[in-house]
C-alpha cells in the first residue's frame, strides 16, 4: 500500500475530519478526499461512514487504523532516536505521572529543568492510568509502584508515605487531633477509598473511617485534598512529600501513616540511549538528593 495514503488515512481517522486533516497536512479538503477514495479502492472496500457530524471508521477501516496507529508509533521512536544522536538535549519528552506526583512535587521543579535545559518542551500527562509505555503512549513515567513490563528500565526514586496533616488555624478552632478516637471530632478530607489511588493510601482511609468519621470531604486527587487543608477546612491524607515544600502544615498523629510506597522511574527500552530522557532521570535524581540533604539539615530524615 502508499504510505503516503496511509499517512493521509491516519491524519483523517485521528481527526475525524477531512478539514481538519487537511489542515495538520497543509492540504486542500479535495486533495485529502481524492487520497483516501483512491486508498479506498485500492483495497476494494469502505474505510468510512459519512455523516453530517463528520467521518466514523467502518470495522474495515477500525483496522487500518490500528495498523497505522502501531506504524506511526514505530516512526516517531525512529525519529526520537535519530534526534537524540545529537548532542543537545532538545524537543519534545513527553512525561506522565499521577495528578498529585504530578502537581504537588514535579510541576513545582519544572523551571529548573527548563533554565538547565531551554530548548527542553515538556508534554505533562496527568492521570492515574497507567499508559503503555512500550506502546510510546509516553517516553518516561514516575509511577506510585514498579511498573510489571519486562522491556521497562526502572529506577527505583525513592519512598512516599500517606500521612495525616491539617492547619494550625483548623487545629485551634477544632481542637487536637492526638488520639485515634478524636477523628469523630474532625472532618476528614481524603480520597475515597474505592477510587484510583495507592492501594496503601486507600488502606490507611479504610483505617480511619473504622473509627467512625461522619464528618467527611472526598477528593478525587491529593493536589485537592492539599487546598482543601490548606483553606482550614479539615484533616487531610496527603503524601508526605508536600511537607518538604509546602509550609503551614501540622501533622496529626504522628504514631498513623501508610505502608511505604515506592516511587518508580520508568521508560521503553529503546530509549537507553535518548539524551532528553537521561537529562530528565538526572534532573529528577538531583532534586531528591537536594530534597533529602535539606530534610537532614533540618533534623527531619523521616
Amino acid at each position: 500500500m502508499d504510505w503516503d495514503k496511509l499517512r493521509i488515512f491516519h491524519a483523517v481517522a485521528d481527526a475525524g475530519s477531512l478539514t481538519h486533516a487537511g489542515d495538520i497536512l497543509h492540504l486542500s479538503q479535495s486533495a485529502v478526499s481524492r487520497q483516501v477514495r483512491a486508498l479506498e479502492e485500492s483495497l476494494n472496500t469502505t474505510l468510512f461512514h459519512r455523516h453530517a457530524r463528520g467521518l466514523i471508521l467502518t470495522e474495515q477501516g477500525e483496522l487500518l487504523f490500528d495498523a497505522t496507529k502501531s506504524m506511526n508509533k514505530r516512526l516517531e521512536a525512529a525519529s526520537a532516536r535519530i534526534r537524540d544522536s545529537e548532542e543537545e538535549v532538545f524537543g519534545e519528552l513527553r512525561v506522565t505521572t499521577t495528578t498529585g506526583f504530578g502537581t504537588l512535587w514535579l510541576a513545582p521543579r519544572l523551571p529548573a529543568l527548563y533554565e538547565r535545559y531551554p530548548d527542553l518542551n515538556i508534554d505533562l500527562m496527568l492521570e492515574e492510568r497507567v499508559l503503555d509505555l512500550p506502546m510510546r503512549e509516553a517516553d518516561v513515567a514516575i509511577r506510585m509502584k514498579e511498573p510489571s513490563q519486562a522491556d521497562l528500565i526502572r529506577k527505583r526514586l525513592m519512598s512516599v508515605r500517606m500521612r495525616l496533616y491539617a492547619s494550625q488555624a483548623y487545629l485551634d478552632r477544632s481542637g487536637p487531633l492526638d488520639e485515634m478516637d478524636e477523628i469523630g471530632n474532625h472532618r476528614l478530607i481524603c480520597q475515597n477509598p474505592a477510587s484510583a489511588q495507592v492501594t496503601a493510601g486507600a488502606q490507611l482511609v479504610q483505617l480511619l473511617l473504622s473509627y467512625d468519621a461522619p464528618k467527611r470531604l472526598n477528593v478525587n486527587n491529593y493536589f485537592g485534598v492539599l487546598q482543601a487543608v490548606r483553606s482550614d477546612l479539615g484533616v487531610g491524607v496527603l503524601p508526605d512529600y508536600v511537607t518538604k515544600d509546602i509550609p503551614g502544615l501540622v501533622r496529626c498523629l504522628p504514631d498513623v501513616e501508610s505502608g511505604e510506597v515506592p516511587v518508580f522511574l520508568a521508560y521503553p527500552e529503546e530509549l537507553r540511549q535518548s539524551k532528553r530522557i537521561a537529562a530528565f532521570r538526572d534532573f529528577i535524581q538531583d532534586e531528591i538528593t537536594a530534597q533529602r540533604r535539606k530534610a537532614r539539615a533540618e533534623g527531619d530524615d523521616d
